[in-house]
């Protein structure tokens, strides 16, 4: 499945209306604000469509999977959108991380716990509120909205280390610039391990940087640790492979094309994260040329100067110039 997709489930008294966009979508929040509601619905629905005041209304087939038998459940289950409550301890694994890696379906996850096994968005997880649109008397509406964005600064930033979350080229890169400017830069080594950094590292001006793609399980307590620290911001792009791009050093029409958006060209039977995604198409679209890239090694043509310039212009009020002595 690919594709923006829009769900609208509704009773006289009570109506959610929301978009997905990616194949991981996770739903937070409090106690009593309608997560759990919302999936009692879908399951009405589904159970008795006739037979009940809920309507569903979808360009795709929606389920709800709970329980002991979810991987028979989720076997019978293709091109649809798939609806899971809190309380259903199998979404915590890696066994449920590997069973739906190669489905063709878009899962919407109830959840107040992170989910590390899962590669999900920042930019995919939404808490549910209830809006006055249709008045008193009318319709209760309930709508998502994003709980976190991709950075957490408002003014100028001019880090004293930048710390990545992996080795690869993404790491290579800011570990030349950093370099080449008098910064230290560090690799994490997995994304888990950017919290116990942040956590022993107070007093040094720190810029994080990650896939944001893929960094949703993390964002709560990162987010937490630097609560009021006015000396750490993060930096959260789709992926290194999506600020080349982003960057369009390219100068191709077909990335331009994807990068406005995205949802319409990433399958989710092949690519569990956009991350995975976006370094597909870089690989491919760069293949046999002079930036021919590589995920693990970095092709030095990324570290001339006017190339890396353009990636680093994309980084807006982020400044990794040399500071003077």
């Amino acid at each position: 499945m690919k594709g923006k997709h829009k769900v609208i489930v509704s009773t006289k008294r009570l109506k959610y209306e929301f978009e997905l966009r990616r194949n991981l979508t996770i739903i937070q929040g409090d106690s009593a604000t309608g997560k759990t509601t919302l999936v009692d619905m879908i399951r009405d629905f589904v159970n008795n469509p006739t037979g009940t005041p809920v309507e569903v209304i979808c360009d795709k087939k929606c389920h709800v999977v709970e329980g002991s038998l979810w991987k028979e459940q989720l076997s019978g289950i293709s091109d649809c959108i798939v609806f899971i409550d809190e309380g259903n301890e199998f979404i915590t694994t890696v066994d449920f991380a590997d069973k739906i890696q190669k489905t063709d379906n878009y899962y919407v996850i109830v959840t107040r716990e992170a989910l590390p096994a899962l590669p999900y968005s920042v930019e995919e997880i939404y808490g549910i509120r209830t809006s006055g649109r249709y008045g008193t008397l009318k319709q209760s509406y309930h709508e998502f909205y994003r709980i976190y964005g991709t950075d957490t600064y408002e003014d100028k930033v001019s880090p004293e280390i930048i710390i990545t979350e992996d080795s690869n080229s993404g790491y290579q890169f800011f570990e030349h610039v950093c370099i080449e400017n008098g910064l230290k830069c560090e690799s994490m080594n997995g994304k888990s391990n950017v919290f116990h950094y942040l956590n022993k590292h107070k007093g040094e001006k720190i810029l994080v940087i990650a896939d944001g793609a893929a960094f949703g399980s993390e964002i709560d307590r990162v987010l937490q640790v630097i609560h009021g620290r006015k000396n750490v911001a993060l930096y959260l792009p789709e992926s290194f492979e999506w600020m080349i791009m982003d960057a369009d050093i390219l100068k191709n029409n077909t990335v331009r094309s994807i990068l406005s958006n995205p949802s319409e060209y990433v399958e989710s039977k092949l690519y569990f994260s956009w991350e995975r995604f976006f370094t597909a198409i870089l690989i491919e679209q760069t293949k046999d040329t002079y930036l021919a890239y590589a995920k693990r090694k970095l092709n030095p043509a990324y570290l001339s100067g006017a190339i890396k310039e353009s990636i680093l212009r994309k980084m807006n009020i982020i400044d990794l110039n040399k500071k003077d002595e």
